[in-house]
């Protein structure tokens, strides 16, 4: 267990050093934008739909390869595939701290699509699919909620480093960190899952490797099991994985509206600039660092990982049904505290996945329900871009500027109704996936 708790300290600075990379280009990237395409104007519907179309770019590029990279995660170990992602991090930024001309802007976002795609959700998935090779089902929230919580901490540190740099230092240091994280990971970081014995207990056998007649299963290797027949055969396998996956593309779909449009609309409807974004992010991932690394391994034994995803949901609504009605430039920053709770969906939502199948399908799951938050993702911006241009110009059918932040909202609350099925519905064991395979 100390080899496995060392382990996991290496991976939680690997996953911090990322996650700062990344979001310490977040506050000043509007900005940019405007600037590069835009320049001199507060409104600006090219930058609206740029934006969404790499949104939606990088949410398909991660739906077809997060299976993918999870499964070879599984089979040739954690280190080997996070090591991708981690690397591809440091390309974009080295182009936006060497210039941020017009021309070097679109190479930035040529570039940071095509990166995007893998290190976006890769850094997500496949540290969570590591602490669950680390950890035992009783610990295995704890860990899910510590990974998250060190990502939010990231945020929190990337987001105050942003009001003491410049445009120029802040795409340096995201460089910089970006280089460490794959350098620290290459040198201290260790496998997670060469130590699995899966012949001591049959109900850590991969699911596909089960001694049942049907078409799901098979007597070959890992190997060559087609990585999205796989995902098929797990889905099939269990209607909380299912009931997952629901949960997954609603929350995606509502994630997505909040990292573009939501900050457009702040610009458009209260001037927000870098520093407000920046102090408004601050406070939300403060809270959301805190809930997720002390409210996450106290509440999971107790109440369970499904409670905590309703209210998680319930959160989330309530947060953007006040955003869309906010009448003054404080309210943001009064309920940007919601997210503290919002952003428990998550952790909840993996530990309760990662507790359906067994050690050596790790990455696989956690990459489908990946890949289906980034189909989400490919979608969230063709709904959302058009309905915030559309209700922040002249053209709006009723008065209703934050209407498109409202219906980001409904999504949290309609993921409620498959998160209860969870909560007060039986939930299979792997046991009962076995038997019931496809």
């Amino acid at each position: 267990m100390d080899k496995e708790v060392s382990s996991l300290k290496h991976l939680f600075v690997t996953v911090f050093l990322s996650n700062f990379a990344i979001m310490v280009v977040n506050p000043a990237i509007i900005d940019i934008t405007m600037d590069a395409i835009c320049p001199s104007q507060d409104k600006c519907s090219l930058a609206i739909y740029l934006s969404g179309f790499q949104q939606a770019i990088v949410g398909l590029g991660s739906m077809l390869l997060m299976p993918l990279i999870g499964n070879l995660s599984d089979v040739y170990g954690r280190k080997a595939l996070l090591t991708i992602p981690v690397t591809l991090l440091i390309f974009p930024s080295v182009i936006m701290a060497y210039r941020r001309t017009t021309n070097y802007f679109y190479a930035y976002y040529v570039v940071r699509t095509l990166t995007g795609m893998v290190s976006d959700t890769g850094i997500q998935c496949l540290p969570i699919a590591y602490a669950a090779d680390c950890m035992p089902e009783g610990k295995r929230a704890s860990a899910i909620g510590i990974v998250a919580g060190v990502g939010s901490a990231a945020f929190v540190c990337s987001t105050f480093a942003v009001r003491f740099l410049s445009t120029a230092q802040i795409f340096l240091v995201s460089s910089i960190s970006s280089s460490a994280a794959a350098i620290y990971m290459t040198i201290f970081l260790e496998d997670s899952n060469r130590h699995i014995n899966t012949d001591e207990d049959p109900v850590n056998q991969p699911i596909l490797l089960a001694n049942n007649a049907n078409e799901c299963t098979s007597d070959s290797s890992p190997k060559n099991i087609p990585p999205f027949y796989h995902v098929i055969c797990l889905l099939k396998s269990s209607t909380t994985l299912l009931l997952a996956t629901a949960i997954s593309f609603l929350y995606g779909l509502a994630e997505g509206g909040i990292q573009t449009p939501f900050l457009y609309f702040l610009r458009a409807r209260f001037g927000y600039n870098k520093d407000n974004l920046a102090v408004l992010m601050l406070i939300c991932y403060g809270g959301a660092t805190f809930s997720q690394l002390i409210l996450v391994p106290r509440l999971a034994p107790i109440i369970g990982e499904e409670t905590i995803l309703c209210l998680a949901l319930i959160a989330g609504f309530s947060n953007m049904l006040i955003d869309s009605i906010a009448w003054v430039a404080w309210v943001p920053y009064v309920v940007a505290l919601f997210p503290m709770f919002l952003f428990l969906a998550k952790p909840a939502l993996q530990s309760i996945v990662s507790k359906q199948v067994g050690p050596n399908e790790q990455g696989i799951a956690q990459g489908c329900i990946s890949g289906i938050s980034s189909f989400a993702n490919i979608l969230s911006p063709f709904i959302y871009s058009p309905l915030t241009d559309l209700f922040l110009s002249e053209r709006a059918p009723f008065n209703y500027p934050g209407f498109s932040m409202f219906c980001i909202g409904l999504a949290w609350l309609i993921a409620i109704i498959p998160s209860v099925m969870i909560r007060f519905g039986t939930c299979d064991s792997r046991h009962k996936i076995r038997d019931i395979l496809c």
